[in-house]
């Protein structure tokens, strides 16, 4: 657990040059931070607490690299309060009961004192853990806040979560990492102290792409850009692509990212954008998510939002997985890619998916409906006797294979009607067929 007081997060001191560039160029006040306009620009709600001296339990959440902790950090000046930091990586149940004995100490002092206990990587945090904190911060004995790049909502346990107000912080655009990268190449106290065309702007322009919304890797890259353009002779821009190398999005295999870009795959496949659909499929090959994962979840794409609509969707897909399952990775991800524009642009139709549903939905409100006696099993001279499967007919001895009038659902659901396709593709042809035998059906 560490401890600070408010003045010494603003300045006084010098920054240590062995530190990294991206721990010296931390904003040291609010008017420093870049981007996350949307909360601490003019009438932004965060500025408007914090200027207010009102910092209630928060919550940062955010990916990595655009301010959570540093605006942790930056709290302690605009509430007066003693600032404690721990990490939910390293902490225990033990750090948390040292942290609050602590602030109950400043709390109860001749000169009583507000505790803002910063907690980074919250969702780190178990079950148990995370209801340590709740009492203390029901009373307010601290001020929690926390900061956390995983979903609030599945990491926070909900009596936690109801305590905290949740603020979501947003990646950086390349604007704002440009500023920050200009400001840090020639800031002489803190940052790299060069001239502002130590690095053609084209670099610059580059090293803030290559960021992908990250303040902290564009200080890293921009610090070894220098020392690379230092090392190498004259400004090949090879150099810089020695240094970026290969591109990095942000994915999370098990988190937030990886169900946010599989709904949107799943959803412009519904929308009938191709285009959509294959970026969205790439987007998920590059965060390294397994094809065959999905294989299955563009097979279901086929069961639930084409159907009947396009009987081929299914069988192509099933034969895409196939395919990628005996050539592997890459040449096996096109056959799944061909599904996915295929299914993007097939007609459309979730009747037969909502039939299913409402089926499932009648099972269970109606329960044990008896099964007609025309229609059931008479497999022996007693099941004969009783009249199982009496007045039966066999529909392929009836005009058009059909015994107009038969009934085959229980009695009190006569007049059911759970499919009901749509005018789309295959099933308008379905629909038709689909009238004619419901109207026989009624004849008696």
């Amino acid at each position: 657990m560490t401890g600070r007081s408010p003045g010494s997060t603003s300045g006084g001191r010098r920054p240590d040059p062995a530190q990294p560039l991206a721990e010296r160029m931390r904003p040291r006040t609010l008017d420093e931070v870049v981007g996350q306009d949307h909360l601490l620009g003019a009438g932004g709600p965060l500025r408007v607490l914090l200027e207010a001296g009102s910092v209630p339990s928060m919550v940062f959440w955010g990916p990595p690299g655009v301010g959570k902790t540093t605006l942790a950090r930056l709290l302690a000046q605009y509430s007066d309060a003693e600032f404690l930091t721990l990490s939910a990586v390293l902490a225990g149940v033990k750090d948390i009961r040292e942290a609050v004995a602590h602030a109950q100490a400043l709390r109860q002092g001749l000169a009583p004192r507000r505790t803002v206990l910063s907690i980074d990587e919250i969702h780190r945090f178990n079950k148990s853990q995370q209801d340590a904190l709740l009492p203390y911060v029901e009373d307010g004995t601290i001020t929690l806040i926390g900061a956390t790049t995983e979903n609030p909502s599945f990491e926070l346990n909900a009596a936690l979560l109801s305590r905290l107000r949740v603020f979501v912080l947003r990646g950086l655009d390349e604007t704002a990492i440009r500023d920050l990268l200009v400001r840090a190449l020639s800031d002489a106290e803190r940052g790299l102290g060069l001239a502002a065309d130590a690095l053609p702007a084209r670099w610059l322009d580059r090293i803030a792409e290559a960021a992908d919304g990250d303040a902290r890797r564009s200080l890293v890259l921009l610090e070894t850009a220098v020392e690379l353009g230092r090392a190498e002779a004259g400004r090949d821009d090879q150099v810089l692509d020695k240094l970026i190398g290969r591109g990095l999005r942000r994915f999370d295999k098990g988190g937030e990212n990886f169900y946010d870009q599989i709904s949107a795959l799943h959803k412009s496949v519904r929308g009938s954008d191709p285009d959509a659909a294959l970026y969205w499929f790439a987007r998920m090959l590059d965060g390294g998510v397994d094809a065959a994962y999905l294989a299955r979840r563009i097979t279901r794409m086929a069961i639930e939002d084409i159907g009947l609509a396009d009987p081929r969707a299914q069988r192509l897909c099933l034969d895409g997985w196939d395919t990628y399952e005996r050539l592997g990775s890459p040449e096996g991800e096109l056959a799944l890619a061909i599904a996915v524009v295929y299914l993007a642009c097939a007609p459309k139709s979730n009747a037969v998916y909502s039939g299913y549903n409402a089926a499932r939905a009648l099972v269970e409100q109606t329960g044990t409906l008896e099964v007609p006696m025309h229609i059931r099993n008479a497999p022996t001279r007693l099941m004969k006797d009783l009249g199982y499967g009496q007045g039966y007919r066999y529909d392929h001895d009836e005009a058009g294979a059909v015994a107009a009038g038969q009934q085959f659902l229980p009695d009190r659901l006569l007049g059911t009607e759970l499919y009901a396709p749509v005018p789309r593709g295959l099933e308008i042809k379905i629909g038709e067929r689909l009238a004619q035998l419901r109207a026989a059906r009624k004849t008696r």
